[in-house]
């Protein structure tokens, strides 16, 4: 099996409580490659970049799995680039800067090597491009999954509806689903966002965990308490990169597998957050990805 991945490779500049970093490469098609190839190989990466972004940086995400042949490079262009500094709560922060660079003419074409690919994770994008990706393939996808923000609800929101009836699971932030549905109920919220198309509804609640709604089945995933909490920037993509890695590695959509992907996701988020950008990742071995999964077993069992 294999996964295709749609988004941004990035740099960005963040300041949180702990200190800083300058030009780290980023983006949401990073930290998900980050995250599944540590489960599943290849990963199939369709992005864009300038011709500034690091090569070795490049040769590495291959190294580890990673296929970047439907990463488009503009040679004389500049990067997406994103700044921003993290509250002393380290739940909200201030974008400070934004530049599109070479994704504002961004028109993703996928490789004929990835058309066929069963398991497709597309990045948070406009809704117009995640369904130009949906055009490109060939044949029904096993699983299709969608980040998206509540900046497409506001500004892009029928694009954003027409591209949900085209997916399998949305993976959305509590507020987000709560804007989306109208509903202050997150229970109420995710029965009107499954009428609008995706059959799976993941929302991420932060540092209280996520919830997995299938059908009838509810599934409550607890969050892992940790010492520090560095940079959260990425835990979202990367909670993504861990799930469909997962479920692209096991090959099984089954309910009990999809509680077992939220936790292998929430364990991989667990670890991006504790060193800027995608440094902890860098050094993981699945022993020590095992170790965490425990950890967060060990949150849910109880015997009565």
């Amino acid at each position: 099996m294999s996964l295709l991945a749609v988004g941004t490779l990035a740099y960005d500049d963040v300041y949180t409580p702990y200190g800083e970093v300058k030009m780290i490469e980023a983006g949401s098609c990073t930290y998900i490659a980050m995250a599944a190839t540590y489960f599943v190989q290849p990963v199939q990466l369709v992005s864009v970049i300038g011709g500034d972004f690091n090569d070795a940086f490049l040769a590495d995400l291959e190294r580890r799995g990673a296929d970047l042949e439907g990463v488009e490079v503009i040679p004389d262009g500049k990067s997406f680039y994103w700044a921003g500094r993290y509250h002393d709560d380290m739940m909200g922060r201030d974008t400070l800067d934004t530049q599109l660079n070479v994704l504002a003419d961004f028109n993703p074409k996928v490789p004929p090597s990835y058309r066929g690919t069963d398991y497709i994770m597309l990045g948070n994008l406009t809704p117009a491009v995640q369904s130009s990706v949906l055009d490109q393939l060939e044949g029904r996808p096993k699983l299709v999954a969608l980040d998206t923000m509540n900046f497409w609800m506001d500004h892009a929101l029928e694009d954003l509806k027409a591209v949900l009836r085209r997916i399998d699971v949305l993976i959305v932030n509590d507020e987000e689903a709560r804007q989306l549905s109208g509903e202050l109920s997150l229970l109420k919220a995710a029965a009107k966002i499954v009428e609008m198309g995706p059959r799976i509804l993941i929302i991420k609640k932060g540092e209280h965990g996520a919830l997995l709604f299938d059908g009838e089945e509810l599934f409550s995933a607890p969050a892992l308490l940790l010492p520090k909490v560095v940079d959260p920037t990425g835990a979202g993509d990367t909670f993504a990169g861990g799930l469909m890695g997962y479920l692209a590695a096991t090959d099984d959509l089954s309910f009990a597998n999809l509680k077992r992907a939220v936790i292998y996701g929430s364990a991989m988020a667990s670890f991006v957050v504790e060193d800027f950008g995608t440094r902890r990742m860098q050094g993981l071995d699945r022993e020590q990805i095992d170790h965490r999964v425990q950890r967060f077993a060990d949150l849910i069992h109880v015997a009565i």
